[in-house]
């Protein structure tokens, strides 16, 4: 774990294995930007030396120059901010938190570096420790290290930030503290599925619990079906590991609303008897990237104390073709006693999300919000950088995307057309698990929400592009999992604490 400080030193003092700076354009011109004055000093006029050696200032550039004299630093590590803000503006806080990162990895394999990035206010010292610390982050649980092998940056040292201000140690601890927890998700994204599976995944939940006085409670085969949970059962039901629905709650005395999280937790998806295609499974272990950020969100919500109840939904299954297989043409009677015509079993997610919807339903929260690597379809619709957001209350849902944007994570609103809706009409059933592939995004949101509550707001997070990255690393984005949607759900829970929603 990469351990985050704040320094008082100077930078030219302190004593690291680097020392990051940055640098931006200004029109044509290379300028070094502000927390790094006395690095420039030292190399008399830094920029011109970064031009030398053909850096620009880009974004995602990173150039190592060794230390001139007066600098304790032996490394001087300088990267791109990109445009230069306007005179009396600050740099943007994901510009900073991507930069910072870009110097976490760049660093992989050293014991501590001082970051001298721009600090205007306590909210930039926290978007350089978050980028700084997700940036450091790596997966090597199944790696052999031996001495070769180089370890994750150890330290980050802010300088410029004030340790002994009550706004910039807060900030700090907030980052550590969302940052650890975006780590916890990309960890658990990232865990083989032969180790990873609803019995081992609800174990976790349970040993967090424990650790951060959180109360978790898990429904296993038995429990599922004594309730009549038939999606989750109806997909879990091919595989030896059996299905489980972990319920892990937050709660704090002061209190007045309550927000309920569900996750998609499909710990492999081989799309069962409706089997998915060669170079299209690789990388399924992802699919429970919703059920992962929706657990590291609740805990980030115990560890900052925030005054809201925050009740996560876990639907755990592992979607697998055998004998004992939900068919295509299988009728299943959910949890709230609706029907289900299942026409391709590879639509899965919606199954288990819709019994697991219904239960947070019953315990009438103020909003819903459910997360999951839901469709493809969105994925061809926005990219794979970017979450789509479906709600049942415009304003809703436009707060969750002004939010996603303010914490740096992309997206975008998507509607739910009324007329996708008879495109799953079932001549069997109630409705069928399908409907027209165009818009699938979209009719996968209108499932959803026929096991919403009613009057309850609601909002789905289609996290399919995002929340893994199989290119090669950028920013703070690692390759494998990413966290995707941690920032934008406790940011929420921190406006829902303050009453702002």
């Amino acid at each position: 774990m990469t351990a985050l400080t704040l320094s008082t030193a100077g930078a030219a003092t302190l004593r690291a294995d680097a020392l990051v700076v940055g640098v931006a354009k200004s029109g044509k011109t290379l300028v070094v930007a502000p927390g790094a004055e006395a690095v420039d000093k030292a190399f008399d006029g830094l920029a011109a030396v970064l031009e030398t050696l053909g850096a620009s200032g880009a974004e995602g550039e990173a150039t190592k120059l060794p230390a001139p004299a007066g600098l304790k630093a032996p490394v001087v590590l300088a990267v791109g901010l990109g445009a230069a803000p306007e005179d009396g503006e600050s740099y943007d806080a994901e510009v900073l938190r991507r930069a910072a990162g870009v110097a976490a990895r760049t660093l992989t394999g050293s014991k501590k570096a001082a970051f001298a990035l721009p600090i205007a206010a306590a909210e930039d010292a926290a978007a350089i420790a978050e980028g700084a610390l997700l940036g450091a982050y790596a997966y090597t649980a199944y790696q052999e290290t031996g001495k070769d092998a180089k370890k994750p940056l150890a330290e980050v040292a802010l300088l410029g930030a004030k340790p002994r201000d009550k706004a910039h140690k807060a900030a700090a601890e907030r980052a550590q503290a969302v940052a650890e927890e975006i780590n916890r998700a990309r960890d658990l994204v990232n865990q083989p599925p032969n180790d990873l599976y609803p019995a081992t995944f609800a174990a976790a939940v349970q040993a967090a619990g424990k650790e951060y006085g959180l109360k978790v409670q898990v429904l296993d085969e038995k429990a599922l079906t004594k309730g009549g949970f038939g999606g989750i059962l109806g997909v879990g039901n091919g595989s030896v590991n059996p299905p489980r629905l972990v319920r892990v709650a937050y709660t704090h005395p002061k209190a007045e609303k309550t927000l309920a999280l569900v996750g998609k937790g499909i710990t492999y998806d081989s799309g069962g008897i409706s089997l998915k295609p060669a170079g299209h499974n690789e990388t399924m272990k992802c699919d429970m990237a919703g059920a992962a950020a929706v657990f590291s969100s609740v805990v980030a919500a115990a560890r900052l104390g925030l005054e809201v109840n925050v009740t996560g939904w876990l639907a755990l299954a592992e979607n697998m073709p055998s004998g004992s297989a939900t068919r295509p043409g299988d009728v299943l009677r959910m949890y709230s006693g609706k029907t289900v015509e299942v026409l391709n079993t590879d639509a899965e997610g919606r199954l288990v999300l819709a019994d697991a919807l219904t239960k947070a339903s019953e315990e009438h929260p103020d909003a819903i919000v459910d997360v999951a690597t839901l469709t493809g379809a969105m994925v061809l619709a926005l990219g794979d950088r970017t979450f789509g957001i479906m709600a049942n209350d415009d304003d809703f849902r436009t707060a969750i995307h002004e939010i996603a944007e303010e914490v740096g994570e992309q997206s975008w609103p998507m509607p739910l057309p009324a007329d996708l809706r008879k495109t799953m009409d079932s001549p069997t059933a109630d409705m069928a698990n399908m409907g027209v592939r165009m818009g699938g995004g979209l009719v996968a949101g209108l499932f959803l929400q026929e096991f919403v509550g009613e009057g309850i707001a609601w909002a789905h997070l289609d996290i399919a592009g995002p929340a893994f990255h199989e290119g090669a690393p950028y920013g703070y984005t690692p390759k494998g999992g990413t966290g995707s949607s941690v920032r934008t759900l406790v940011k929420l829970a921190e406006r829902t604490a303050a009453g702002e929603l």
